[in-house]
């Protein structure tokens, strides 16, 4: 019964707080993704490198489906190879990240471009 009371106060503290302005207890500035739970500096510098990563695609990806929902995974996977500091400022700027998704797409549609035409020049023997 203890742990439940504790729990229940809890509870109702959680329940008082959207009454009150939205006061960052940190000055940290957090990135905010529907759906997670914010990620902050702090919060990626405590994990390990590849969990870093991980932390930051969870975010990215939803973000990147919005733009171009079928290239999501390969354009995720290809801008986790960028700097954690620069991916934490493309969650944090809309237009920052479209630029780097729109240079994302033009790599991929080159890539594919080029391997269209590879596929259909006769192999040299």
């Amino acid at each position: 019964p203890r742990p439940s009371y504790k729990y229940a106060a809890a509870a109702s503290v959680n329940r008082a707080q959207p009454a009150q302005p939205a006061v960052p207890a940190a000055p940290q500035q957090a990135v905010h993704v529907p759906g997670q739970e914010p990620l902050t500096a702090a919060m990626l510098t405590a994990a390990p490198p590849a969990e870093q990563k991980q932390m930051l695609g969870e975010r990215l990806f939803p973000l990147i489906a919005n733009m171009h929902q079928d290239l999501a995974g390969k354009i995720t996977g290809m801008l986790l190879e960028i700097d954690n500091a620069e991916l934490l400022h493309m969650l944090e700027s809309q237009e920052s990240l479209k630029a780097k998704v729109d240079e994302a797409v033009v790599v991929l549609q080159a890539h594919q471009a080029k391997e269209a035409a590879a596929g259909s020049k006769p192999a040299a023997s």
